[in-house]
């Protein structure tokens, strides 16, 4: 390593929603030398873009400057982090300096895969296909879904965890309600793949999604994935893994969900769980500390603890990591937990929202008592739309909710 080395008391390595969220709160708590490490120039609100594709949501509203989310008395390091050293406390930059530090925070996000299916990646880039994982490709998801009129539809999701599972089932709900509306629906085959074996795994929400799904007319097929795509000859092959069986759809428009893992660099190092293929970096579910190393913490896309990958989990992770890196640096033990609460709003029409909210025991776990959001409904809409995406700015990623 280069003779360059820093040393911060809590380095954070990661600057989206986790990082930004967790550094505000180490700060609020009097740990003033926290660094967080990240090259990003944008700053994004990701589940914009899932309203983006949909046609409901203008993309520039979903990002801002990095500069603009940084913490104030945070340390802004420019560079990507590329290795761990937790047997020394050191982390390696692109640079090939070191920073040292006496607690680490690991939360890079996750990496999507392209190359994981074959045809996927020169897919992506034809005439017929997008993905709204990809800040590039979603506004092109909304021109597709205006111009289609006639033909098969095919939405895909993938095995393993992403993150914000109820994406790919969003955007076919928003696609099928536009072209109701514009009463071209009853012309298109709507094919929505899902690893899954139901909807979604809390069983309310799974029959409420079943009836969106009904009357749109969408063929839902579960426990089947996308696993290989012809771009020349517009077709994808679907394999049902209950049936052992591989069907080839010919498709019009085929939005794409990639596989994803843990950046390749946290995978390769000594965090990554051993017996993990996908590299996530090894935490106690409640806790958020390594099960290795004691001063290591990880909370986001990138740890390996068993909720949906989320922003609303992020929320709940965040001040429990925050509590306990303030422990350890006392020396004290980790007392804060976190319950595993994540929440998922998934848009069932240009108008409505289901706000499916759940915890480690697979159970609804609602915010709002005193309203039923099992059901779809209009005003969740307007959650989705404005107050989250406000409550993210002005509150989530300066520490305070």
């Amino acid at each position: 390593m280069n003779a360059h080395t820093t040393h911060h008391r809590v380095a954070v390595v990661g600057g989206g929603t986790a990082g930004i969220s967790v550094a505000a709160r180490l700060l609020h708590h009097g740990i003033n030398d926290v660094a967080v490490i990240d090259p990003a120039v944008t700053h994004y609100y990701q589940p914009l873009w899932t309203l983006v594709g949909g046609g409901r949501a203008p993309m520039d509203e979903s990002g801002r400057p990095e500069a603009s989310v940084m913490p104030k008395k945070a340390t802004w390091v420019q560079q990507a982090a590329t290795g761990f050293d937790p047997d020394n406390r050191k982390i390696a930059l692109q640079d090939a300096s070191t920073i040292e530090y006496d607690a680490l925070v690991v939360c890079p996000g996750i990496q999507l895969d392209w190359d994981g299916v074959p045809g996927m990646a020169e897919a992506l880039n034809t005439p017929y296909v997008s993905s709204n994982y990809s800040p590039a490709h979603a506004p092109k998801t909304w021109e597709l879904i205006r111009n289609l009129r006639s033909g098969t539809a095919i939405f895909t999701m993938p095995s393993k965890p992403i993150k914000c599972a109820g994406a790919p089932q969003k955007i076919a709900y928003l696609a099928a309600d536009y072209w109701r509306e514009q009463g071209v629906l009853s012309d298109i085959r709507v094919v929505l793949v899902l690893p899954t074996p139901g909807m979604f795994g809390v069983k309310v929400f799974s029959d409420e999604l079943e009836r969106v799904a009904a009357r749109y007319g969408i063929e839902v097929r579960t426990q089947s994935e996308l696993t290989g795509v012809d771009p020349q000859a517009r077709q994808a092959v679907i394999s049902d893994h209950d049936a052992g069986t591989d069907e080839t759809l010919t498709y019009d428009l085929l939005h794409l969900v990639p596989p994803q893992s843990a950046p390749d660099w946290v995978k390769a190092s000594p965090l990554a769980g051993p017996d993990d293929p996908a590299g996530y970096v090894q935490v106690d579910k409640e806790t958020m500390q390594h099960t290795r190393y004691p001063e290591v913490f990880s909370l986001g896309d990138a740890g390996s603890t068993p909720n949906s990958k989320t922003g609303a989990a992020i929320r709940k992770q965040a001040p429990v990591v925050a509590d306990n890196v303030r422990k350890i640096l006392r020396g004290d033990t980790p007392a804060s937990r976190y319950d595993g609460y994540a929440s998922c709003p998934l848009t069932t029409s240009r108008h409505t929202m289901l706000l499916a909210e759940f915890d480690y025991t697979m159970q609804p776990a609602p915010t709002f008592k005193f309203i039923d959001t099992t059901k779809e409904r209009r005003d969740m809409w307007y959650l989705k739309r404005y107050g989250l995406p406000a409550m993210y700015w002005n509150a989530m990623l300066k520490g305070r909710a």
